[in-house]
């Protein structure tokens, strides 16, 4: 059930009897020379289409942008920053709150906006609602480890290719090409820097080290229509049988 294709009096409706949303959240950034921008919105999108039908819950309209600062150089990126992301996503479970929604899942395709979605569960969890966060990426990971990735690799791209395999050009991959930050600092992903094979952490802009946009272990050449069905398939069956049993959750009057 779609919040935005039903009227007032239905969703009135459904808040008498139920209080669990769905909301999607994304981002709109760079995730290398060879897949869409919108990556991390398509994908949560189409979990959502094939899990609509198994579930019983309301699903709000998919938050599309999200926080991605370090990737604000590339052309095409929108970022709304920890700040903005955290004032729109506190005014949607407000508005919700206000409706009847009292448990939110937030199925989330960007990493920047974790700490976001957590900010805004413990605030849930301080007027007796309840949050959880779905990433999607990294439960696939967890549901299958060698579909595990990095950022714009193989694991996105496969999951890109499931939405339509359009929105990848194969050709366009490039190099990742990381510059380290020093001879004995050597960068392996995102803030992380290797030292004497242990991860440190150095925040820095995705520029600083690579002209590209993906980084990980996974390349995405790798990739194939294939691994990305199986993948979604799994995941969206196990956000299922997670939802539902979320659902059931009592909280306190």
């Amino acid at each position: 059930m779609r919040l935005a294709h039903i009227s007032w009096k239905k969703a009135e409706k459904y808040f008498e009897n139920n209080d669990t949303v769905i909301i999607a959240t994304g981002s709109i950034e760079s995730h290398g020379t060879h897949i869409a921008l919108g990556t991390d919105t398509l994908i949560p999108d189409k979990i959502l289409d094939m899990i609509e039908d198994d579930l019983d819950v309301m699903i709000a309209p998919t938050v599309p942008y999200g926080a991605c600062d370090s990737l604000k150089e590339f052309p095409g990126t929108i970022s709304l920053s920890e700040e903005g992301l955290y004032m729109i996503m506190k005014k949607i479970v407000g508005s919700l709150v206000n409706h009847g929604a009292k448990k939110f899942v937030f199925l989330n395709g960007h990493g920047g906006n974790i700490s976001t979605l957590n900010k805004i569960c413990l605030e849930l969890d301080s007027i007796n609602c309840l949050g959880t966060i779905v990433n999607w990426w990294l439960l696939a990971g967890e549901l299958n480890p060698e579909w595990k990735g990095g950022h714009g690799g193989a694991e996105e791209t496969s999951g890109v290719m499931a939405v339509n395999p359009d929105f990848v050009d194969f050709d366009a991959i490039e190099p990742m090409a990381l510059k380290n930050v020093s001879d004995s600092l050597q960068q392996i992903a995102f803030s992380t820097v290797d030292f004497k094979g242990i991860k440190m952490s150095i925040p820095r802009n995705i520029k600083t080290f690579t002209n590209n946009g993906w980084i990980g272990p996974d390349h995405p050449s790798n990739a194939s229509l294939d691994w990305g069905v199986e993948m979604l398939k799994v995941t969206s069956k196990f956000i299922v049988e997670y939802i539902n049993e979320f659902k059931k959750i009592e909280l306190d009057k």
